[in-house]
């Protein structure tokens, strides 16, 4: 069974955070939801709040996840800020484990300096920073990097986590059962 660790700051994206953190628990996956800040409530950019598992400091310097996921909207501006952001990417790198991020928050990819020389996707508004976002593809895999275009694209790109840390058969299944296409 995958570990993730969903990062969550005030102002995330919605359905970015919600649709993956459902599928991948459908799949069976262990999604632990932190919270940047100093509450578990954390209220997205469209007024919805969510409680998280933990806050983000109570997320041990050592602990292994196989992914690590952060959400876009406004919220990126806090995860870019964040020395605990960029110690877990840091970390998660140095581990050999995956990063997913979509939308805008590919930016703090490129903060750690994980995108020069790779190939990936971001929201249109990320491109006077990401300016070799690949705007023909919904979701973009480079390594152990997944990155994501928008909301839009949510679905697509939690099934093609599943289909990488659990199987295809598994993403398929999922997709079936929520009445959408696999990503293979």
């Amino acid at each position: 069974m995958a570990t993730i660790l969903t990062i969550l700051p005030e102002g995330f994206e919605e359905l970015e955070a919600v649709a993956p953190i459902d599928l991948w628990r459908r799949a069976g996956f262990s999604v632990t939801v932190a919270a940047l800040g100093s509450r578990k409530m954390v209220t997205g950019k469209n007024g919805i709040t969510l409680q998280a598992d933990r806050l983000m400091g109570a997320v041990g310097p050592n602990t292994v996840y196989d992914l690590l996921f952060l959400p876009g909207g406004p919220g990126v501006a806090h995860l870019r800020e964040s020395p605990e952001v960029r110690e877990m990417v840091g970390q998660q790198v140095a581990l050999g484990g995956w990063i997913a991020a979509i939308c805008a928050a590919p930016l703090v990819l490129k903060d750690a300096g994980l995108l020069a020389g790779r190939r990936y996707t971001a929201h249109p508004s990320a491109q006077t920073e990401l300016t070799d976002i690949i705007a023909t593809e919904s979701v973009v895999v480079d390594g152990k990097i997944i990155t994501s275009r928008g909301a839009g694209t949510a679905v697509e790109f939690a099934l093609k986590a599943i289909a990488l840390l659990g199987s295809s058969d598994l993403a398929a299944e999922v997709a079936l059962s929520i009445c959408a296409e696999s990503a293979s």
